[in-house]
Order: structure tokens, then C-alpha cells, then sequence
């Protein structure tokens, strides 16, 4: 008995023996640096690793670092993080994309005006602090991190992780661990000068990659044994290559970094070096080569990879489960605000507490707020409430009240004009609107605007405009002479001031009622007997409804628009022969829809009448042009010269064919047809075939002052044809 007992105490000090010198796996911590669109090289190394079956223990990053690192961490593998990328929108993110269907009618109009807008504060000019304030860019990370939304230690997360920020206020790195993972890497990646800075606790917070672009401290103190790191950071520019504000700006940014690193490649196990020399922080279509240029560097140095594999055991990577994006939000938290109420912000939000959406409803409330542009930042994050969500919103109110904004546009009625904006907000009460436009150029015009929002009560507000051209135009056009053919040279000059109620559905519908007193002066001193054809007061009733969801006013790919515009005439100084009450009602309607793929093609009907004994020739339809702004009742014609055909009544349709050849290049085939004459609805005249027909060939081109467009304009029942040209955003 005593000696199986001594057996038995060998054997286990044999196998305690044999436990003890068996090998440790050691643990294996990633470096990613920052370096804009240079890191998509971090999914090329990261293809690699997995492949070799490679596990990684710990992540840390910086910048796209961080973002990779981040979505790496919580379980995307790297085949789906490739996928990301390759749907991603950089345009979107740099330039905080905002759908348009998101803005009201006074933010449209905004976007599709002005070609710059600068804050105005204290009788000083200020520039923006950002290209974007990043709100894309956030609400894309806060989609792809929904499914580790509370997890608040990221020591939790599949991967223990950790980024790095700056601490602008005070030139402190700040490590993020804990908190928000959605906030935590988009500080992390908040490059200055082109996304505006985080608040995430209180801390002011920028692109780590300012202080710290490659944490391997950081990792190695998670518990690292071995650093794999990549460094797609570049080196300094010479003094030919500075060429450009933005970089002299980076290559300060590198002074310090580039000889940081010099010292944490060495203290690197296995350095990862990609060749990404040849491209810059945001050329994020070549998304591909990055990529390719990640894998090539990791297999440089392949042979030091196969001896971290555990080649019993090689490690898989499975791919992330998303099972759905649908949220139950039990409350919604907002911090308490200034001059907006919880109301005002669950209204913008479209849905309320109680509520279950899609993660796709909760953006497009975000974006209704962020397009408002009366906050300077905005956050939120999800807290668990049983088994669903409260949302926690952050909501910064902007300091800026006014604005100024400019504009340029050329076309062949109004000619060249640039334009300058003052716009403020809460002039006299929290939730007014005003906006003055001076347009100078060959024809001076002026529009102003007080509004006062009240949401989805009713609003009311007062509109003053003044448009003023010189033309040739036929005889027939705009007087009383109906049989004149030859061409006479009119000014022409419309002042027009209104007072409106109206009220706002579902961001798309814009219903409103008012009354207009309108001066109209129309001479021709080719007329040399009575130079002056009209110079009189108007006073009207109006009412409109309008509907547009396309998703671009100049070149859309879809959505649909209509318009309803009915008009009283009730007074007059005109001459009692000449007047008597009468009304004009019309609308139009169009739809656009992609049919291939960049290919789209855009329906347009419109239809107008005048209802009385007797009309004005001043208010008909005039046809003809392209490119102008829309006054009274003129409208564009393919194939007629500007403001060339006219009648009390008309029914036109449009099809246009839009293929985007480059980004923002487009080739369009337009044709339309009309039917134009005095009381054309009081016969079955107007169903018969088109009396007038035209077509266009044309041009666009996208730019940060609007479409640039020349279209080539004929139609078979004239012996012309036209070019017209037409630069920047219609004012």
C-alpha cells in the first residue's frame, strides 16, 4: 500500500512537472496607425493574419487606426470590414452628406443657392472650424457599432481595445478604453481642419494621430508580449511637393510623429511598413490598391508571421452576426436647451418615445435636426432599458445667429449676377427666420424673407422680390398686339411684396395661403408712339402646396415633385377697359427614377389656365430658355429662344434622359411639347398634337458654385436653334 501510494504521488509530480514546462502562448497585441485613407492598408494586413490563422489579443489605434482597430475588435472580420468600405460614400462622410428629403423648403433652397457660407458674429467675419461637423460620419460608425451599443468597457469587446485621442484645450493624449465605442473612434479619428472637434466628456477632442499616431506603450501595458504593427504613416515631403496650404499642414503635423517613430519601429516585433507613399490622407476611391498595397507588405515579412501561428490550433476569425438594426427607444433624454424645447426635437425626430424604428429612421431624424443648423454638435448613445433602449441625445446649441452667404450665376435672360446673403435667426423672437439677397450684376434684384417657424403649427411671414431684365422679346409676347411678329426690346420690371400663413408635414409638404400687392413697369422704347405697356398696382389672393422628395433639384436620381399655385386677381390701377378680376391656376409635376445604372430618366408635366372674361398678357405663360429663375409665369422651353411663345392657358410635358459619364458629369437628352393658346382649355384643342415641340442636347456639370451647364437647344417647326449657357446655382 505504501508503495502504490509513492507511484501514485510520482505520477502527478511527473504531470505537474510536464504542465509546467509546456509552452505559454504568448499574447499578441496589434498597432494600427493613422493615416486617412492610407489605412485601408490595415485591411490588407488584416486579410493576411487571418489567412495565416493568426488570433490577436489586443488592438490599439489611432485615427483610421482606430476605426479598423474599433469595428476589428467588436467581431467584424476583415473580409467584412473590406465590404464596408467598398459601399461607403467617402464623398458622403468628407462632405457631411445630409439627404436631402431631411431639409425643409428653407433649407433646400439654402443648399441650392449658395455657394459659400460664413458665420458673421460681432461684426467679424469667421470661416468655419471644419470642412464637415461630422455627423455622417457618426451616424455611419454608430450603425456599424449597434450590435455592442452598451458595452461600455472594451476590455468586453471580442477584442480588448483601446484608441487614442487628442485633448485639444490642453495638448493631452487621452486614451479611450471605456465609454462610447462610435464616440470614442470618431475623436480618435476627428482629423483636424476637415472634421470638426468631438466633445466626449467635456474634453475637446481631435485626431489622436496629432500626439500620438502609433500606441504601442499603450498596448504593451494591456498585456501584449508581442507587437505587430503597421505604420502606414508617410514620410516628409520635399520642397518641391509643398505645394499646397493643407500640405505644409500635414507635413508639420509629421515632424514630431516621424521621428517618434523611428524609435517604436524598433521596439516593433513584427513591423508592417506598407508602400503608401504615392497616396494622400482622403484619395479614398483607390480604396482597392491601398488595400492590395497592405497584403504586399505582409507578406514581406510572412516568414516572422508563421512563428506567432499556432499550428495545431490555427485560429479562425468567424464573421460578425447583425441580426437586425430595429430599436425600441422607451425614452428619449435630451439635455436641456436654450431656445429649443423636447418638443421641438422629438417633432424634428419624427418618431416618439414608445416608439419601435429602424435604425435607418433613427439617421433620418438626426439628419432633420443636424439640417436645421441650429446646433454646432450633436452626439447620442444608446442606454439599456430592460430589453430595449432609452436614447441619450447631446445636443450643442450653435452660437452663430447670422450668416453670409454668396452666390454666382450667368444665364441669357438676367446675365451675369453674384449674390450676397444676411442671414439671421432669432431677430426678435427664438424661432424667426429672416434672409436678405442684394443680386448684383447686369440686373439688380433684391429678395427678402421674415419667417417665423412654428414647426407643424401654423407659421406666417412676410416676402418681398425684385426682378428686373432687358430682353427682346416678340411684340405679341407681353402687349395687347396679338399679331405682332416683329421683335421689340422691353424692361421689364416686377415688385412684388406678400404676406403668408402656411404649415409644414412630414418635412415634404408645404401648404400656405396669402395675399400679394405686386407693382409691375413694362416699357419698350422701340414703341415710340406709347412707350410704356404697363405700369401698375395688383393686389391678389394665392395659395400654394408643393411635395419634393428628389434627391438632387438640378440632376436627380429620384423621387417625385409637385406644385400647385392658384392666384386671385381682385384689384387693379390697370385700366378699367383693360381690367377685370381673373384668376391663373396651375401645377406641375414631375418623377425621377434610375432606370440603369447611372442612368436616370425624369418626367415633367405642367399645366396652367387663366379663369375669367378677361386676362392680362403680362401674367400668361411664356415659354421659352433655359437656366433662368422662374418668375410670374415664365418657364423654360427646349427649342424657343427666351420668353418667345405665350397664351392664357398651355400643357407641356418633358422627358429627360440623365447619363452620369464621370462623377458629377452628365449627359442629357431632353425633349419636350407644348400646347399654348388663349383659352386652350375652352376647346378640345388641348389633347390634340403638340403645336410646339424642341429638343436639347446638353451638358452638366456639378461644382461647389452649382451646375455648370450648355445645352444645345432646336426644334423642327423653327429654322433656329439656340446655345445656352448656365453657371452656377438659379437665383
Amino acid at each position: 500500500m505504501y508503495r502504490i501510494l509513492i507511484i501514485i504521488l510520482l505520477c502527478f509530480t511527473g504531470l505537474y512537472s510536464f504542465s509546467q514546462d509546456t509552452p505559454k502562448r504568448p499574447k499578441i497585441g496589434l498597432v494600427l496607425s493613422g493615416g486617412g485613407a492610407k489605412g485601408f492598408a490595415h485591411i490588407g494586413v488584416l486579410n493576411v493574419l487571418e489567412d495565416a490563422g493568426i488570433k490577436v489579443d489586443y488592438i490599439g489605434g489611432t485615427s483610421m487606426g482606430a476605426v479598423i482597430g474599433g469595428l476589428y475588435a467588436m467581431g467584424y472580420n476583415a473580409k467584412q470590414i473590406d465590404s464596408i468600405i467598398d459601399v461607403t460614400n467617402f464623398s458622403n462622410v468628407l462632405n457631411d452628406y445630409i439627404p436631402r428629403s431631411s431639409k425643409n423648403f428653407y433649407e433646400k433652397r439654402n443648399d441650392e443657392l449658395y455657394a459659400l457660407t460664413l458665420p458673421f458674429n460681432k461684426f467679424s467675419i469667421g470661416t468655419p472650424e471644419a470642412l464637415s461637423k461630422g455627423m455622417y460620419n457618426f451616424n455611419l460608425l454608430s450603425r456599424l457599432t449597434l450590435p455592442v451599443r452598451h458595452v461600455r468597457d472594451f476590455d468586453e469587446l471580442s477584442i480588448p481595445f483601446l484608441c487614442i485621442g487628442t485633448n485639444i484645450a490642453v495638448g493631452e493624449q487621452v486614451v479611450f478604453n471605456k465609454g462610447i465605442l462610435a464616440q470614442a473612434i470618431t475623436g480618435s479619428s476627428s482629423l483636424p481642419s476637415i472634421f470638426a472637434p468631438v466633445v466626449i466628456d467635456d474634453n475637446l477632442i481631435i485626431d489622436g494621430g496629432v500626439i500620438n499616431n502609433y500606441p504601442i506603450e499603450e498596448v504593451r501595458k494591456m498585456g501584449a508580449d508581442i507587437i505587430i504593427g503597421v505604420d502606414v504613416q508617410s514620410g516628409l515631403l520635399s520642397k518641391d511637393e509643398l505645394r499646397s496650404a493643407s500640405k505644409v499642414f500635414f507635413q508639420i503635423t509629421n515632424l514630431q510623429m516621424i521621428e517618434r517613430m523611428k524609435l517604436n519601429a524598433s521596439q516593433t516585433d513584427v513591423y508592417i511598413k506598407p508602400d503608401v507613399k504615392n497616396y494622400g490622407v482622403v484619395t479614398f476611391e483607390k480604396a482597392s490598391e491601398i488595400i492590395k498595397k497592405g497584403e504586399d507588405a505582409t507578406f514581406a515579412v510572412y516568414e516572422k508571421i508563421e512563428l506567432l501561428v499556432d499550428k495545431s490550433n490555427p485560429y479562425h476569425k468567424a464573421k460578425l452576426k447583425v441580426d437586425t438594426d430595429s430599436l425600441t427607444i422607451v425614452d428619449i433624454k435630451v439635455n436641456e436647451l436654450k431656445n429649443y424645447s423636447r418638443d421641438y426635437i422629438i417633432g424634428k425626430l419624427n418618431f416618439k418615445p414608445g416608439t419601435k424604428i429602424s435604425f435607418k429612421d433613427l439617421e433620418t431624424g438626426i439628419n432633420n435636426l443636424n439640417a436645421t443648423q441650429n446646433f454646432s454638435a450633436m452626439s447620442y448613445y444608446f442606454e439599456k432599458n430592460g430589453e430595449y433602449d432609452d436614447l441619450i441625445l447631446t445636443l450643442t446649441e450653435s452660437p452663430v445667429k447670422t450668416q453670409l452667404k454668396f452666390g454666382l450665376h450667368y444665364d441669357g435672360l438676367y446675365k451675369s449676377a453674384i449674390l450676397a446673403n444676411v442671414t439671421n435667426k432669432k431677430t426678435f423672437f427664438k424661432n424667426d427666420f429672416l434672409s436678405a439677397d442684394l443680386v448684383l450684376g447686369d440686373n439688380i434684384r433684391y429678395y427678402f424673407d421674415y419667417y417665423i417657424d412654428n414647426g407643424f403649427q401654423l407659421s406666417y411671414g412676410f416676402k418681398s422680390q425684385l426682378h428686373q431684365f432687358n430682353k427682346n422679346i416678340p411684340v405679341s409676347v407681353i402687349t395687347y398686339n396679338s399679331e405682332g411678329t416683329n421683335s421689340i426690346n422691353i424692361d421689364y420690371l416686377d415688385l412684388a411684396n406678400q404676406i403668408y400663413i402656411q404649415s409644414v408635414f412630414a418635412q415634404k409638404f408645404l401648404i400656405g395661403v396669402g395675399a400679394e400687392f405686386e407693382y409691375l413697369d413694362i416699357t419698350s422704347e422701340t414703341l415710340e408712339v406709347e412707350p410704356t405697356i404697363t405700369k401698375s398696382n395688383f393686389f391678389s389672393l394665392f395659395g400654394y402646396i408643393k411635395y419634393d422628395s428628389y434627391d438632387n433639384k438640378y440632376f436627380p436620381n429620384k423621387g417625385w415633385y409637385f406644385s400647385g399655385n392658384p392666384q386671385f386677381y381682385m384689384l387693379s390701377s390697370e385700366s378699367a377697359l383693360n381690367f377685370e378680376p381673373f384668376s391663373i391656376v396651375s401645377a406641375e409635376a414631375g418623377i425621377a427614377k434610375t432606370i440603369f445604372k447611372n442612368t436616370t430618366i425624369k418626367l415633367q408635366a405642367e399645366a396652367g389656365t387663366s379663369i375669367g372674361s378677361k386676362s392680362l398678357p403680362y401674367f400668361d405663360f411664356i415659354l421659352g430658355g433655359y437656366g433662368f429663375n422662374n418668375t410670374n409665369n415664365f418657364k423654360y422651353f427646349y427649342g424657343y429662344d427666351y420668353l418667345s411663345i405665350a397664351g392664357n392657358s398651355y400643357l407641356e410635358s418633358t422627358i429627360t434622359l440623365d447619363f452620369e459619364i464621370l462623377k458629377k458629369n452628365h449627359l442629357n437628352f431632353s425633349a419636350n411639347y407644348a400646347n399654348l393658346d388663349d383659352n386652350l382649355y375652352d376647346s378640345l384643342d388641348w389633347i390634340s398634337l403638340p403645336k410646339y415641340s424642341g429638343y436639347a442636347l446638353g451638358y452638366g456639370l456639378e461644382t461647389v458654385i452649382g451646375p455648370v451647364e450648355v445645352k444645345y437647344s432646336w426644334s423642327p417647326e423653327t429654322s433656329k436653334s439656340h446655345l445656352w449657357f448656365s453657371v452656377g446655382f438659379i437665383f
